[in-house]
């Protein structure tokens, strides 16, 4: 007699009532997992795999509703309980890891009150067993100082260590089934392999089953037993995970893994990316991108040195006068940086979060003013000297992560493009509509999207106007911070060739800070890592990645998830 499944989902459908008409978001989709297994379920943004996990949990609010379809977990019939009833399941049976933690932590309590209350949902315990429980929890997940760090508030933790906190609370019940959806996107590299090496440690040990919910197929590739992959609602291919990743049936799943930068030769176009149709960039005057210096050190970072000081609120600084309490003490990012780059050349920035790399790159794109040393280029600086410094220079521009947080919500794309240069002079307004929709095609959208305003864009195209706008001030050098840290692949695939055309059209100097190794090593020329505010090595990317040098390096690269290879024929 075969084993019942612990999870049995046939022909699940929800469905979106809006006003344009219904959303099938999970349309037909089925699937079973055994006790102990783990599951991953990938597809881009929008192919239902978040809306499925949501489904099985019963966490879907109108206008959404499971139209049709079963979810059994050990054969009892979820769908269609009674509200009540799947609270009593919920944290005790089956538990959800969001993708931003913050989700589930409440930002008010400690993390031990929160880690009592989650116990108490379900269970009667005293003050003192929660505390111990609450220890013991946060040690399970290798949380440092488990007894000091129970009493610390959720923004006391970095991201990595709240998205543990938030694993431990998923924990507390020993569920049957965790559902993690997007867990460690936001992550870097060595924090993302120690959380999956902990979750493969964790399954193992208390024989729970886990779905995993994710775009990045090498992630799963490393955790799960076998893979369903979605588009549209529906899962097209399913099977073990190395069948899958290895040998795709589908040409969806081959278009998914087409469009890695791990599998294709680095600087050249993606296969899974549109981008290389757009159309050229504006003619830019001649005397706008004339290069008068030494362009082998075109930009000159040089001992560049950044420290934050925390400023104290009216009641410390009243403490500090009366000599109760010290100021302070100041973080150094960024601590006696030298670096060269060549006119044309891409420079990869990689460390982890908190590393320095970021605010490296807003000191050499002029938005912080350097401690000490400076930034030039093409031997003129950045910044004004002096007490209140200033940028003084529109060579060198900025595309941040977040393309919405860098975009105005209340101007439409067309007037954001504009807006630099027609302040700076570089056009006239006679000249700005035309400019704007050169400026879109040469990024490969349609030139009457000008009058659209930044919500009415995909997050992919987004981060094409925010290209548009950093590229429409004429620039040499671009600091890229992260811009495709959040895309899917395929989307990140297009950003990646839109970037290796428009560098090769314009003969741009890209400053690339990034946590993703394979992106980096796919577009730069040199690579520089960064750790603790210093750079520890830096070199032509294919040494780097082939014979790294520091321990922080080989440690950083080690840490990369891998897919497997693909059998040769």
């Amino acid at each position: 007699m075969s084993e019942v499944p612990l999870l049995e989902v046939t022909g699940l459908a929800t469905h979106f009532h809006t006003r344009a008409g219904v959303v099938k978001a999970v349309d037909g989709v089925s699937f079973s997992l055994k006790r102990g297994e783990v599951m991953g379920l990938v597809g881009e943004s929008g192919s239902g795999k978040s809306i499925t996990g949501f489904s099985i949990i019963g966490l879907i609010d109108p206008p959404g509703r499971v139209e049709n379809g079963s979810v059994k977990l050990e054969g009892r019939e979820l769908v269609g309980l009674e509200p009540a009833e799947l609270r009593k399941i919920r944290g005790k049976q089956i538990s959800m890891v969001f993708q931003d933690p913050m989700m589930t932590l409440n930002p008010m309590l400690t993390i031990g009150a929160q880690i009592r209350l989650a116990l108490e949902a379900h269970e009667k315990v005293s003050g003192a067993e929660a505390r111990r429980r609450a220890v013991a929890a946060l040690a399970q997940v290798r949380i440092p100082d488990p007894e000091g760090k129970v009493d610390f508030y959720p923004h006391q933790f970095s991201g990595g260590m709240r998205q543990r906190v938030a694993i431990a609370i998923a924990l507390l019940h020993r569920p049957k089934l965790i559902i993690c959806d997007e867990p460690t996107t936001a992550l870097d590299v060595s924090v993302q392999a120690e959380i999956l090496a902990e979750m493969k440690e964790l399954v193992a040990e208390l024989g729970t089953a886990l779905i995993w919910i994710s775009h990045d197929l090498a992630v799963v590739a490393s955790l799960a037993d076998h893979v369903c992959v979605m588009r549209y609602g529906k899962i097209v291919e399913t099977g073990r995970t190395l069948d899958v990743l290895t040998r795709p049936q589908h040409p969806y799943t081959q278009a998914l893994l087409d469009a890695l930068p791990s599998r294709a030769e680095p600087g050249t176009l993606l296969a899974g990316g549109a981008g290389a149709e757009a159309a050229p960039p504006p003619r830019i005057a001649a005397d706008a991108t004339t290069t008068t210096g030494d362009t082998a050190h075109y930009v000159q970072i040089e001992h560049v040195a950044k420290r934050f000081a925390q400023t104290p609120g009216l009641f410390r600084k009243l403490a500090q006068k009366l000599g109760l309490a010290k100021s302070p003490d100041a973080v150094q990012a960024v601590d006696n940086v030298t670096l060269v780059l060549k006119r044309g050349e891409a420079l990869g920035l990689v460390g982890e979060s908190g590393s320095g790399k970021s605010t490296l790159g807003r000191v050499a794109a002029g938005i912080y003013a350097p401690d000490s040393g400076r930034v030039r280029i093409n031997e003129a600086p950045v910044m004004s000297a002096g007490d209140r410094p200033h940028k003084v220079t529109t060579r060198v521009q900025t595309i941040f992560q977040d393309p919405f947080a860098s975009l105005n919500p209340r101007m439409t794309v067309g007037d954001s493009i504009a807006e630099g240069p027609l302040a700076h002079g570089l056009i006239e307004r006679a000249q700005a509509k035309d400019y704007v929709r050169q400026w879109l095609a040469a990024v490969g959208l349609d030139p009457a999207f000008a009058t659209r305003y930044p919500h009415q864009f995909s997050g992919g195209q987004r981060q094409r106007v925010a290209i548009a706008r950093a590229l429409a001030m004429q620039p040499d050098v671009v600091v890229c911070d992260e811009p495709v840290a959040s895309l899917d692949v395929s989307i990140q695939a297009q950003i990646i060739n839109l970037l290796i055309r428009l560098r090769q059209e314009l003969d741009l100097t890209l400053i690339f800070i990034s946590h993703d190794l394979s992106v980096v090593r796919h577009l730069c020329d040199r690579v520089a890592i960064m750790y603790r505010g210093r750079i520890v090595e830096s070199g032509p990317a294919g040494e780097i990645y082939e014979r790294p040098q520091h321990d922080y390096t080989k440690r950083l690269l080690a840490a990369v998830p891998v897919l497997p290879s693909a059998p040769v024929n």
